[in-house]
Parts: structure tokens; sequence; C-alpha cells
């Protein structure tokens, strides 16, 4: 299914022009692309996972007799926001990707890796697909290392959050210093302790 993005995209081809690779009139063989994708790049897209980076991106594109191979390599740094404090934390790319391209009727996604365009139009815009492969390198949780977390926002973090114990986040991981309120401190601070104290859970 053409994600809404890539319609956008096809539709204001202009912007991204840069991205367009002509494969109608392509020899067979081996040719290579490559790009730099700054942070102009990651605004003009608007994706929401990423904002800012330095992204350098090499594309090999083989043409065979009924398809176009492409295999990209990405490596560099991204700013995401990181999942706790919300500050912008640096991301780490390095990704190996692959599509095949084919030429049909109409645009249409057989899978996540086999594309196809209109033969007529003979060219395919690979900005999203960029974005889209760096996008899948950032892992769901992440995090600043320990400690360099904004501590203000650690620190209410801490105030309005309640740790289990099986729970195996540390205060090293929330990034603020203050010690947990010990258990049996909360307890003996608690009335109903007291009165249960009394009773007598013995058999008779």
């Amino acid at each position: 299914m053409l994600s809404l993005h890539r319609f956008i995209l096809r539709r204001n081809v202009a912007k991204f022009s840069l991205y367009n690779i002509s494969l109608k009139n392509l020899s067979f063989g081996v040719h290579t692309y490559a790009y730099e994708l700054d942070r102009k790049f990651f605004e003009a897209i608007d994706g929401d996972e990423v904002r800012k980076g330095n992204v350098k991106v090499e594309v090999n594109v083989k043409r065979t007799s009924s398809t176009f191979e492409f295999d990209f390599e990405l490596k560099g740094v991204v700013q995401v926001p990181c999942t706790r404090c919300l500050d912008d934390m640096d991301q780490t790319v390095d990704s190996r990707n692959r599509l095949i391209v084919k030429f049909g009727k109409e645009y249409s996604e057989e899978s996540d890796e086999i594309v196809i365009i209109p033969e007529e139009e003979g060219e395919i815009n690979i900005a999203w697909f960029l974005y889209e492969f760096i996008a899948l390198t950032i892992p769901i949780k992440h995090v600043h290392p320990a400690g360099e977390c904004n501590r203000a926002v650690s620190s209410k973090l801490r105030k309005h959050r309640a740790v289990s114990k099986d729970e195996e986040e540390t205060d090293e991981d929330l990034g603020d210093e203050e010690e947990l309120t010990d258990e049996g401190d909360t307890q003996s601070g608690d009335p109903r302790w007291e009165a249960l104290k009394g009773l007598n859970f013995e058999d008779n």
C-alpha cells in the first residue's frame, strides 16, 4: 500500500528532484549514486521520528533484463528526542537495505522490498525510502547514557513514577542522584501498619 508520505512526495517532485533516479534509459550493469542527508533534508521531508542529522548514503543500482536492484548503505548520526527526558540525543545510523524496482502500468508496492513504477514515467524518487530506512534503525526505547538526561525533567519524572519491585530500571537509569524511599520507611510512616502490629495472627 502506498504510504501517504510517498504519495505526497510523488506530487512534489521538484522539492526532492535531487533524489529522482531515471531508470528508463539506464544501461545494463551497476550504477552508483551518492547523497548527504543534512538538516535541510529532514526538515523538508517532515517525518515524525527525525528532524535533524547528517547521514551519508551510497546507492548501487544494478539493471538486469527485468528489474532494477537497489542496494543502499547509510552511515551517520541523527538527533532524536530521548524517550525519557525529551531532550535531543545522538542516534547512530549504520544500515544496509535492499529494494527491487520493476516497470508496470501504475505505481504500487508489492512488498517492503518490491516496488512497481509506471514504465511511461521511467523514474523513481527515493527520498522517502531513505528516510524510512533511517527511521527503522531507531530503537523503540532510545535514551541518553546514564547521567546525561535532563536532570530537571528526570527529577519530576521520579516524583510521578511508581517503581515496582520487579522493575529493573535503577536510579542511575533515571539520571537522578536522589535515593529511592525505603519500603520499610514507607510502611512505618503509615498508621495502618501500626494498627496491624497489635493483631495476633497465630492459629488458636
